[in-house]
């Protein structure tokens, strides 16, 4: 198949995409929480770490996003049923299905592991790879009591071809809000280094803006 990008604004998206991908090792944790999106293999990811033994319960969060507003189930429905069909049984499956926002992901799933009465001093946050990053910086505000670490599918930056420019569009609109957020208080500053804001910046220039904040 023909390429959608040409090899500079490959490059260019490299570079985003090796900021925000943060791999950290894993421990065992109360709970694992995917956060929903158009992009099952998080749900698959999320199962394997349970079938792994690293945390009793999964939580899938997530209503309808950006990218899956005219889905027919929310994201949770959907990352629920590909749990099940990996063995995961509905005694370790919560759905939190109100999410349509990182920060809400990690708020509703408070709130209902709460009402649960399920106590959690640790997490994993399961995401997609350029996830990672700002799902850390954003747990670690807005559940700051816990001990946070993600983990996301073993994908690389060519996993992503089958629609590029969406993939380069959600990567811009990431990096700016791991800037745009930490001002206003939403996640933990996590320093963007100058080389990937430059990035960002061309990209954007370029017209990689669709889901840049105005």
């Amino acid at each position: 198949m023909e390429s959608q990008v040409d090899a500079r604004t490959r490059e260019l998206a490299r570079i985003v995409w090796d900021h925000l991908v943060l791999s950290e090792p894993l421990s065992k944790a109360d709970v694992i929480l995917a956060l929903g999106s158009h992009d099952t293999r998080v749900a698959v990811h999320a199962a394997r770490l349970w079938h792994e033994g690293w945390a009793p319960l999964v939580v899938m969060s997530g209503g309808r996003g950006k990218v899956t507003s005219a889905w027919e189930l929310t994201e949770a429905q959907v990352f629920g049923r590909v749990a099940r069909e990996h063995g995961v049984p509905e005694r370790a499956l919560l759905l939190e299905e109100t999410a349509t926002n990182t920060g809400e992901n990690i708020t509703a799933s408070r709130r209902l592991l709460k009402e649960r009465g399920a106590a959690v001093g640790s997490g994993i946050l399961v995401a997609k790879p350029y996830m990672t990053r700002r799902a850390l910086a954003t747990a670690r505000r807005q559940w700051a009591g816990v001990s946070w670490s993600a983990s996301a599918p073993e994908l690389g930056f060519e996993a992503f071809g089958e629609d590029e420019r969406q993939f380069i569009e959600l990567m811009v609109g990431d990096l700016q809000r791991m800037v745009v957020y930490a001002e206003r208080g939403f996640q933990v500053p996590m320093p963007v280094p100058a080389a990937a804001w430059a990035a960002y910046e061309e990209l954007a220039r370029l017209g990689y803006d669709r889901h840049v904040i105005r």
